[in-house]
């Protein structure tokens, strides 16, 4: 649920332009419950039907903005989320096999949970704490991001200036299904985690041996001159 409205979100579009999409889609993308994607097509519809603005501004602007939340996002997710994860997990059953194979299955699959996460409103914003929570190496991680947000930027961007308010009656049908699909694939996901639980385990344990170590700052890991 977005905490602004879409006429909220279009006037504030018509009246700061492009500063609300940056900062819209760079809330979002840090994991944010706000209407990055609303942002960037008002924006572009306002560009297709008054040329106020570039189209190729709001696009670069729009994966600018996706990229660098995301990079939050993931920072975020790595040092907070994983120490949370690390230390109270068990109360949540994800005990630190299970936080392994979370790790694992981001090793396998990551990079297209980063790309395709960036079209499901939902995965869109916790995409990048989940990569980062979960280990994901961070080239990987910004190759995949980047491809992401310039391809998404492009598509709704380009869609709502071409097709004008025809795209936005589109985009709500096609976003919902997505969704579904996505929750679908979820259940289908956990289903099969439970089924071959102990299996994942013991590659997850291959691929990360041994215990999971909290990430401490660099400054409290160096140790103090001998005088």
């Amino acid at each position: 649920m977005h905490f602004l409205s879409g006429t909220l979100v279009h006037d504030l579009v018509q009246a700061y332009g492009l500063w609300v999409v940056f900062v819209l889609i760079t809330i979002e993308s840090m994991g944010v419950p706000v209407p990055g994607e609303t942002a960037l097509v008002s924006a572009s519809l306002y560009a297709g039907s008054t040329h106020g603005i570039e189209i190729a501004s709001i696009i670069a602007v729009a994966a600018l903005a996706a990229v660098i939340g995301d990079n939050i996002g993931y920072l975020i997710g790595r040092t907070i989320g994983f120490n949370l994860l690390v230390r109270h997990g068990r109360h949540v059953r994800l005990h630190e096999a299970r936080l392994k194979v979370g790790q694992y299955l981001f090793l396998l699959h990551g990079g297209k949970i980063v790309f395709f996460g960036r079209f499901v409103a939902f995965l869109r914003a916790f995409a990048a704490l989940l990569a980062g929570a979960n280990q994901m190496e961070w080239r990987r991680f910004m190759v995949m991001n980047t491809l992401g947000g310039v391809c998404w930027a492009s598509v709704f961007g380009l869609g709502a200036y071409t097709f004008g308010q025809s795209i936005t009656r589109l985009a709500a049908p096609v976003g919902l299904s997505l969704l579904v699909a996505g929750l679908v694939l979820a259940v289908i996901g956990v289903m099969f985690f439970r089924h071959h639980e102990k299996q994942l385990e013991l590659r997850a344990e291959m691929a990360f041996p041994g215990p999971l170590a909290l990430k401490v700052r660099p400054s409290t890991q160096a140790s103090r001159p001998t005088v």
